[in-house]
């Protein structure tokens, strides 16, 4: 087993349930850490044995782009995606954090955290 983390992704996205939030927008950055069995991508070094972090990215900003009034709506669907497009992942951890967020203080961010792992499908 394996861990690979994709750290600090910068997106500006229009998440929220104030109607500002949605038409303005908001920095956010997003935190994800797979585990898999990485061992024969370490012996084979090929891109095909192993879980792409360009897929793991692209899919984060895919579905930071469709707005949401929850980051937990977010944070699912992040987790949904990953395991239905990549078998290879057993556990999946995603942050989703609003930089700034407008409830009235000096807040530096509000964080969501989520994990999940596949289900095995033979009991």
């Amino acid at each position: 087993m394996g861990v690979i983390k994709v750290e600090n992704i910068k997106v500006n996205a229009y998440h929220g349930c104030l109607k500002e939030e949605t038409q303005i927008g908001s920095e956010y950055r997003v935190d994800l850490e797979i585990k898999a069995n990485l061992q024969t991508s370490a012996k084979t070094d090929a891109l095909s044995d192993t879980v792409d972090y360009v897929f793991l990215n692209r899919i984060i900003k895919e579905e930071m782009a469709i707005p949401s009034k929850l980051l937990e709506t977010v944070a699912r669907r992040i987790l949904d995606r990953i395991f239905n497009e990549d078998a290879m992942v057993k556990k999946a951890t995603v942050w989703v954090s609003k930089i700034n967020p407008p409830i009235g203080g000096d807040v530096a961010c509000v964080t969501i955290k989520m994990t999940d792992r596949r289900k095995n499908k033979f009991k």
